[in-house]
């Protein structure tokens, strides 16, 4: 009587190593869609209470003006005041090699042209990124004597506002608002919506 023999096909097998890049390239791949969800959670207005205060984050400025991107929060910042016309507005941005100006300036130059009232604007001209623009934008108004108790709100695009809300906090800030522009430049939005989650977890570490 002959015996049958069963043989139990195992395929091929994955090396360890194998396995373990796969792992961290999956860890890697869930934790980018964890951050790219809170980033565009965050992307949208939020206004609560009566805001007094406007702050209006900096960007890129040329030799012929503000950039896309730039304008897109001004002209938002504008629609918002066309019925608050007495916020207070914070401009903040500083002066990059490549800029022919403050950012500040140019913004408030900006605001100026399409009917802002130069008294209610205050310039935050030394900053270079956020952690900074809301540190010495708390600092000016400090100086100014503006009350902030009813909350500020911080106008930028959207991609940027979860990022914008978490460090206006580490900065003293209570009642976060936020005013989200869209993002007009195709090529610039694609860009930041994949920088800004790594933008997010260095902010979350080292921007205190």
């Amino acid at each position: 009587m002959s015996k049958l023999e069963v043989y139990s096909y195992k395929g091929n097998r994955f090396p360890r190593w194998a396995k373990a890049l796969l792992a961290l390239v999956g860890a890697g791949v869930l934790s980018f869609a964890i951050l790219l969800g809170l980033v565009l959670t965050g992307s949208y207005d939020h206004i609560s209470g009566d805001p007094q205060v406007m702050i209006i984050l900096g960007c890129q400025v040329r030799e012929n003006g503000p950039s896309v991107l730039l304008k897109d929060r001004l002209d938002e910042a504008l629609s918002y005041l066309e019925e608050h016309p007495d916020l207070t507005v914070v401009v903040s941005g500083g002066q990059g090699p490549d800029e022919p100006t403050t950012e500040a300036q140019a913004m408030a130059d900006y605001l100026v042209e399409r009917g802002v009232e130069e008294e209610n604007i205050l310039l935050e001209g030394e900053s270079h990124n956020t952690t900074q623009n809301f540190q010495y934008s708390k600092e000016l108004l400090s100086q100014e004597d503006i009350d902030c108790s009813d909350g500020v709100l911080v106008v930028s695009n959207g991609f940027h506002l979860t990022r914008a809300r978490m460090l206006a906090q580490r900065a003293g800030f209570d009642n976060v608002s936020t005013l989200a522009a869209p993002e007009s430049h195709l090529p610039s939005r694609l860009y930041m919506y994949i920088r800004e989650p790594l933008a997010l977890v260095k902010s979350f570490v080292f921007d205190r």
